[in-house]
């Protein structure tokens, strides 16, 4: 074979050998001229988060993310390009704590967020009684008398004077406790005669008759004569919750709805290719072993926009609502300490069961003895787990035990929290509501290590964040505020700046530090490829605005799966 022949068949060779190689994959979606926060950590002294121009999506997947030229090359004939003209772009916001059931229905039923004092309190009411037929319960909620002039909470004879002939029930901001009228008490068969239940308390007047305020257990007789809500009242009011948080840049929600119908209602809305978030459902802890299994094995886990996650227990009530339980009294009501939801030999032996079943725990703990509660029982099933070699949730030996909330802490609880390498999931928009009467609650020493985000990040402890939605409105720029100033919205006042932490810190427990909560840390939180193309378009840098300019936030584009499912107009 001469030379000529010799390299003919060579270059013949190596062109069929290019034929064979695959193409290189061509983008569904480029996001172009964008400034992309990653959420990655740049290698330097600076610690400075790494920065992009564009981003190719492929599937529901991040396929590549880089300079404008680079990701271009990933273009084919069917991608779709969007220019972000210069725009900030970010991870999706992944709340770590919402109630999107108890969200829709408050803004189908009787807003009462806001209002500033008893007179407009009866006028919202009064304007649903108008519209409403004949003897149909009056529901709603999201009051708070710290907001009041006169700092009282609501009876039923003040609801009693709008009401005609509806039975109404109206939980408080917290919804850990509510006000019922006389005719919901009715026909919830609660007397003078009424003892409080375990876990709650029926508040009276001078003579022993029930005032109509509820408190944490006590509730639960009016809910039972509730009729449930309709089919389509549900549907209503899941998508309305749903287009809230997609129009605020969330993209996956860690959610505590109040029924396994409400479940049923998302599963019906990811059928119908309606759902526009990644939805992790919370599951009871006190239901039974057998309860548990049977709705675990309805819906596979392995779904990427919705499953069941952790199961929820409440160690306590709310700060607001003096019904968090503290290690010493409260310091504005002294023969008071909160009512603690469960007996603590009771609570280990739960709790131990449910972990040797594979199930992530996560404790609703407020005081600081409800904390108490949550780390004694958290030690002894993680001790037993560990024991008897049962795996977590995952997979893994890492059981992410989790306190929600955690508002009041002792500096010796959060050593405990890292011990056990507990996440403090939390809901920094929080402290905007609560600072008016915090320390008045508290005493300034124990509010001191209240809220206490940069103490728990400087012991090492993980962060998630979320809003508790909707005890606190859905939209994170509240929540980045919050945690960066510890200052009220209009600057007035601040809460022990001492626990301010950065934004970068701030945004990364909106995110990354969401995911881990949730196992999901390899799937979501960084705008890199592999991750799920979740990702949101703002008006502004967050990271390059005064914090004031923050709460004037706007979302542009709200981006889950590679797919648009909000953009402004």
């Amino acid at each position: 074979m001469n030379l000529r022949t010799a390299l003919l068949l060579s270059l013949t060779m190596f062109s069929a050998q290019a034929q064979d190689q695959p193409a290189m994959p061509k983008a569904d979606v480029i996001f172009l001229h964008g400034n992309v926060y990653t959420g990655v950590m740049e290698v330097s002294a600076f610690k400075s988060i790494k920065r992009a121009q564009a981003i190719a999506v492929r599937g529901d997947r991040i396929e590549a993310v880089g300079e404008n030229g680079e990701i271009l090359k990933l273009k084919g004939p069917s991608t779709q390009v969007i220019d972000l003209g210069g725009k900030f772009i970010m991870p999706g916001f992944n709340d770590a704590h919402a109630h999107l059931s108890e969200g829709g229905k408050q803004r189908l039923n009787v807003n009462l967020v806001g209002v500033k004092s008893l007179d407009e309190f009866r006028e919202r009411i009064r304007a649903k009684v108008e519209s409403a037929a004949p003897g149909e319960w009056i529901l709603g909620g999201g009051w708070d008398e710290n907001l009041w002039p006169v700092k009282t909470v609501p009876t039923r004879w003040d609801v009693d004077e709008v009401s005609g002939d509806h039975p109404i029930f109206l939980e408080r901001v917290d919804e850990h406790i509510a006000v019922a009228n006389t005719r919901a008490l009715q026909l919830a068969s609660i007397t003078i005669a009424s003892r409080d239940p375990k876990g709650g308390k029926i508040d009276r007047d001078s003579n022993s008759q029930p005032n109509g305020i509820l408190r944490e257990t006590a509730r639960a007789a009016v809910v039972h004569a509730i009729p449930e809500p309709t089919h389509d009242q549900r549907r209503q009011g899941m998508e309305s919750a749903l287009a809230e948080a997609a129009r605020w840049g969330v993209t996956s929600v860690q959610d505590n709805s109040q029924s396994w119908e409400d479940f049923k209602i998302l599963e019906e809305i990811e059928k119908d290719g309606k759902l526009t978030a990644r939805i992790s459902e919370w599951l009871p802890f006190n239901d039974s072993l057998e309860q548990l299994e049977t709705k675990r094995k309805e819906h596979s886990q392995s779904d990427p926009m919705l499953r069941t996650g952790m199961l929820k227990g409440f160690m306590d009530g709310s700060l607001g609502s003096h019904t968090a339980a503290l290690l010493e009294p409260y310091a504005d009501d002294p023969k008071n300490s909160g009512l603690p939801q469960y007996d603590a030999a009771k609570l280990k032996d739960m709790a131990r069961e449910r972990a040797l079943a594979g199930y992530q725990l996560g404790f609703h703990a407020i005081g600081d003895k409800g904390a108490q509660m949550a780390l004694d029982a958290f030690a002894e099933a993680q001790r037993t787990a560990k024991e008897q070699k049962i795996k977590a949730a995952n997979g893994g030996e890492d059981y992410r035990l989790r306190i929600e909330h955690a508002q009041v802490v002792t500096p010796l609880e959060i050593v405990k929290f890292r011990d056990l390498k507990v996440v403090a999931s939390m809901q920094p928009s929080h402290v905007l509501s609560d600072m008016k009467w915090a320390e008045a609650r508290l005493g300034e020493k124990r509010a001191a290590h209240s809220y206490a985000w940069n103490e728990f990040l400087k012991r090492g402890v993980t962060l998630a964040f979320g809003t508790d939605y909707p005890v606190e409105p859905i939209t994170p720029f509240r929540g980045l505020y919050a945690a960066i100033t510890r200052r009220s919205e209009d600057g007035k006042q601040e809460y022990f700046p001492d626990q301010r932490i950065t934004m970068d810190q701030a945004i990364a427990a909106y995110t990354t530090g969401s995911a881990f909560a949730e196992f999901e840390e390899k799937q979501k939180g960084q705008i890199v490829p592999g991750m799920f193309a979740d990702f949101v378009v703002l008006d502004r840098d967050l990271t390059a605005v005064s914090p004031q300019k923050l709460l004037e936030t706007k979302v542009l584009r709200t981006v889950v799966g590679g797919k648009t499912v909000y953009e402004a107009k």
